[in-house]
């Protein structure tokens, strides 16, 4: 709740005092390369201490921490330092929380788990976003208050963890020393199937741009601010009560099926977005695109948990997300600069090709049938 007051706002705001579409595409791309590398270390850390809750704990605090800091300053330098800080939280308890739930999990059900997991998630991103449109519908341009706003959920999230009980582990290193690209590692001696799932899943990456650009389209197809919100509202709300729903339906019929079906949900969307200024098909388009989550982000961590040893859990989606921070980072700034370079409509029709090529890259693979 705390994160999405803000992530509809911040193209609003971005736009509001200036910035171009290449500033914001690299602000982005640079902010999850840190959630991704910081997910990569972390992860690695948590597994090989067996400890999970305190880098939980430390991660919400960081990103609580930053809330306010933008309705001090605009500075292009400060938002850099806020966003850095934020997603360095996420970054802190992401591989520790995922190894928790799997922990809580057994590969019959891994699925379910994690589609349960996103179904909260994203059910605080309905509340925070119709926060952030009650506010802006009563202050109109008013966005730095929202920062101060966003503090308070996010005080309250770091509160609810000291009220969690983990599993010990036994390890045999208390400390170990782990190198902040860890990933690396990881890759040489991770097993073959986890090789080929993440290849298909980093070339999505590397085209799939932060949400952040779909919310600047309909900006500039003439939407209101409280428009843009309001769809981005419902786009959660879809997502939110199919996550769960598709996790079950994953660990009956299978998490390759559903995931491309998610890619290909993915490919209309993005097409769509291509040739429409109408809010109404907005809509529909970003009711299909909560679909599209729904499909592949729980179950792509599911799928990789599902090809990997339990003792490194942690470690493989944490590493999965370094390799992918990278991508991001290469995928939306490639994403501001074509949208500078030729408009909206190539961006997204290259994006929406991109995934159709990765279907065929995972329906081209023996392996894949195990899934």
């Amino acid at each position: 709740m705390a994160s999405e007051i803000l992530y509809p706002v911040m193209p609003l705001f971005l736009k509001q005092i200036g910035y171009s579409a290449i500033f914001i595409g690299l602000l982005e791309g640079v902010a999850e390369a840190v959630a991704g590398l910081s997910k990569v270390y972390f992860g690695k850390k948590s597994d090989a201490t067996g400890k999970r809750l305190p880098f939980v704990q430390m991660g919400y605090t960081l990103s609580a921490i930053s809330k306010p800091m933008l309705a001090l300053f605009i500075y292009p330098w400060w938002i850099f330092l806020s966003r850095m800080i934020d997603r360095l939280g996420k970054g802190i308890r992401t591989g520790a929380r995922d190894g928790m739930l799997s922990d809580e999990s057994i590969p019959s059900t891994r699925g379910q788990v994690l589609g349960f997991h996103r179904s909260m998630d994203t059910l605080g991103a309905v509340f925070g976003p119709a926060i952030a449109l009650i506010y802006l519908y009563y202050n109109p341009k008013n966005f730095q208050a929202l920062f101060l706003i966003a503090f308070i959920p996010g005080i309250l999230a770091v509160v609810c963890t000291f009220i969690i009980k983990e599993k010990q582990k036994i390890t045999t290193k208390l400390f170990p020393k782990i190198k902040f690209i860890a990933f690396a590692s990881y890759w040489k001696e991770s097993p073959s199937a986890y090789k080929k799932l993440i290849t298909g899943l980093l070339f999505f990456a590397l085209f799939n741009s932060s949400d952040i650009f779909l919310l600047l389209r309909m900006k500039e197809s003439g939407l209101s601010d409280t428009e843009v919100i309001g769809v981005y509202i419902f786009y959660n709300l879809i997502y939110a009560l199919s996550a769960y729903p598709m996790g079950i339906l994953a660990d009956k019929i299978g998490l390759k099926k559903i995931f491309i079906g998610g890619l290909f949900i993915f490919a209309i969307v993005y097409l769509g977005f291509s040739f429409t200024d109408n809010l109404f098909v907005f809509v529909a388009l970003f009711s299909l695109y909560g679909l599209y989550a729904a499909c592949t982000e729980g179950i792509s961590k599911a799928w990789i948990l599902n090809v990997v040893d339990s003792k490194d859990y942690a470690t493989a989606t944490g590493s999965y997300s370094g390799f992918q921070s990278i991508c991001a980072l290469l995928a939306s700034s490639l994403c501001g600069i074509l949208w500078y370079t030729f408009g909206s409509a190539i961006t997204f029709t290259v994006t929406s090709i991109a995934a159709l090529i990765v279907i065929s890259y995972i329906l081209s693979w023996p392996f894949w049938n195990k899934a």
